[in-house]
């Protein structure tokens, strides 16, 4: 008997439907006429600025994803020794799920893997990646959600109670504000079993040099990505933004605790974004904040974990303790 083809071995769920098309616009024109303005972070992620992403994860400066990937390695014999039977993987944010083939390595060499399960708010990278993943591993099969983390906690909450390994990698978390995080944590606890778990990596507090060169890498890959937002908007809504008239901006607000971007107007302009019939008004340096990166001691994780429902069962760190990889274990579940 043949071995499953790939296209047996995969779904995708697509919940986009549900989403009103013009829910960029609303928040496009919400953002950038409120005092300050601002963009949501998750409209970073089109395909291309899904294609800068997986670049700057590749950067010197950005020590986030070879630390939590140097982590992995070491420590999932530990990791995977949690589960005594075959498990379901599913990953929050997956990406091009790169850091995920060290988990699905050792789950099909130890215990078995019953399915993996990304979840994306770009499709087009969960097939490309999902297809890489299917051909390197013949047995492997893959059901993916191409939504975003509610939409996706909604399709998980109805799938099999079989153990289930959700993981959080990349310090995606700390792009919620400490409310944002505590929501999304307590809807992954809804969802879960006693004999699940919930691997998250988290970012820890350091000093500002190191944390504002990861978000402000010397060859710009992080500057066009922050700025690709604006080409988006030319692109989808209209606009008419002069990406050489504005610049990326980094600082480290320690009194908050995280990384914040922004894009500055480089003069007095105005920018006409036809769709939405507006026209905006910026003054010299004046910004828009478009993503934050909260950092975390490890008292705030262990308060983070315990808001939510879960036990911080095990931690891992690299030798100088730039970055945290946690399990969480629910608890008062059945």
């Amino acid at each position: 008997m043949s071995n499953p083809t790939i296209e047996e071995r995969f779904t995708i769920i697509t919940t986009n439907e549900n989403i009103p098309e013009n829910e960029f616009s609303y928040d496009v024109k919400a953002g950038l006429t409120s005092e300050p303005k601002f963009l949501p972070f998750v409209y970073f992620y089109d395909h291309t600025g899904s294609q800068l992403f997986e670049k700057i994860c590749e950067l010197p400066e950005y020590y986030l994803t070879r630390t939590e990937t140097k982590i992995l390695e070491s420590h999932v014999e530990d990791i995977i020794s949690q589960f005594s039977e075959e498990t379901t993987l599913v990953e929050l944010g997956s990406g091009s799920s790169t850091k995920t083939r060290i988990l699905i390595d050792a789950f099909l060499e130890e215990k078995g893997l019953a399915c993996y399960t990304p979840i994306d708010i770009s499709r087009q990278m969960l097939e490309e990646s999902s297809y890489a993943l299917l051909k390197a591993y013949p047995v492997l099969e893959i059901t993916a959600i191409a939504a975003d983390y509610n939409e996706g906690l909604n399709q998980l909450s109805a799938q099999t109670d079989q153990p289930r390994l959700i993981i959080w990698l990349g310090s995606s978390v700390g792009n919620l504000d400490r409310a944002g995080a505590q929501e999304i944590l307590k809807r992954i606890k809804n969802i879960t079993h006693s004999h699940d778990r919930l691997l998250i990596g988290i970012d820890l507090k350091k000093d500002r040099i190191t944390l504002e060169k990861a978000y402000d890498d010397e060859q710009g890959v992080t500057a066009e990505f922050n700025l690709n937002l604006l080409a988006r908007i030319n692109q989808e809504l209209g606009g008419d933004f002069n990406l050489e008239k504005f610049h990326h901006h980094v600082k480290y607000n320690d009194k908050i605790g995280r990384v914040e971007m922004y894009l500055t107007s480089d003069c007095d302009q105005k920018v006409i974004i036809e769709d939405l019939d507006l026209e905006i008004l910026f003054t010299e340096n004046e910004r828009i904040h478009t993503e934050n990166s909260f950092k975390y001691s490890l008292d705030e994780i262990k308060l983070l974990a315990e808001k939510a429902g879960f036990s911080v069962e095990k931690q891992w760190f690299d030798p100088q303790k730039q970055f945290s990889l946690n399990l969480f274990a629910p608890t008062d579940v059945c």
